[in-house]
């Protein structure tokens, strides 16, 4: 299972635009995932058409327990494969400024515990249909293969809880004055929570959204961007397209909506899965060979 943490420390760049495309491609292409919506103000959790649950984001962060873990996990309207660990406004209670350990280490210990949660999703193995969410009853799914973590646009207890459980970091930004600013305060964060905790967790690169086409201030943002992170800017970048937020308005996945907008930002999206799985597979090489160079 590979999770991964998407962030900007600057708000208005689009962030959640990004997790919405990364699980579309996932959904698309057959990739078991997980959402888990951090941000206080859910808007992946609307977006995602999520039905009403028992818990939330906020009550696993008080107890990651398997019980509450399932009751807080919905099956996304998009279709079977996708499943959200919807967010809510009390998720900001556990946004402190400068949170313990044992704070930091909640969501971790939630995700871990994945695989002890009877889940829905489909049918059971012997044919029975699955039980309604928040039951005792139910089955054990296929694994998630991703895990997106929406973070909030700041640096506070649930952004540190998604990099202290993450094992790789999407930076996004805007082609604006602010993005080197926003990008490399992205990159220190990572640095740090790699000191405090989690040596695991890398940078998988930075994605630029809302690119205009001709526009000179755009096109001399994304070079500063590019000469100062080198490769760890991605080459494609997101273009600024109404079809984007059309598809958000609907609940739909920008790879159902049909227009040429939507199927430039889908392309982006797919490379950018790409790139995921990629680091999943090069993640799983190193782990599995590392007890045999210990020696």
């Amino acid at each position: 299972m590979q999770v991964v943490a998407t962030l900007s420390l600057k708000g208005g760049v689009g962030k959640t635009t990004v997790v919405l495309g990364l699980a579309g491609a996932a959904l698309h292409h057959g990739v078991r995932t997980l959402v888990v919506d951090l941000d206080p103000q859910a808007n992946s959790t609307i977006a995602l058409d999520v039905g009403s649950t028992t818990a939330t984001v906020a009550d696993v962060l008080d107890d990651p327990s398997p019980s509450v873990l399932r009751r807080a996990i919905a099956p996304s309207g998009w279709g079977t494969g996708l499943d959200v660990l919807v967010g809510a406004e009390q998720a900001e209670r556990h946004n402190h400024p400068d949170p313990g350990p044992k704070q930091l280490i909640r969501l971790a210990r939630a995700l871990e515990r994945l695989h002890d949660v009877d889940l829905f999703g489909g049918p059971s193995p012997n044919g029975e249909a699955a039980s309604d969410n928040g039951s005792d009853e139910g089955y054990n799914a296929e694994p998630y293969r991703l895990v997106i973590i929406d973070c909030p646009p700041s640096l506070g207890q649930l952004t540190r809880s998604a990099l202290a459980a993450a094992h790789r970091a999407v930076l996004v930004t805007d082609p604006t004055i602010f993005a080197v600013s926003g990008v490399q305060r992205a990159f220190d964060a990572i640095q740090t929570e790699r000191q405090r905790g989690n040596p695991d967790l890398q940078p998988l690169g930075v994605l630029i959204n809302r690119v205009r086409p001709r526009n000179t201030e755009h096109d001399f943002r994304i070079n500063e961007l590019r000469e100062l992170f080198g490769p760890l800017v991605f080459t494609g970048v997101l273009p600024d397209r109404s079809a984007i937020q059309q598809a958000q308005g609907a609940c739909m996945p920008i790879q159902r909506w049909d227009t040429p907008g939507a199927r430039e930002a889908s392309a982006v999206f797919t490379l950018l899965l790409g790139r995921v799985l990629r680091s999943e597979r090069a993640r799983r090489t190193v782990a599995t060979a590392a007890p045999h160079g210990a020696g």
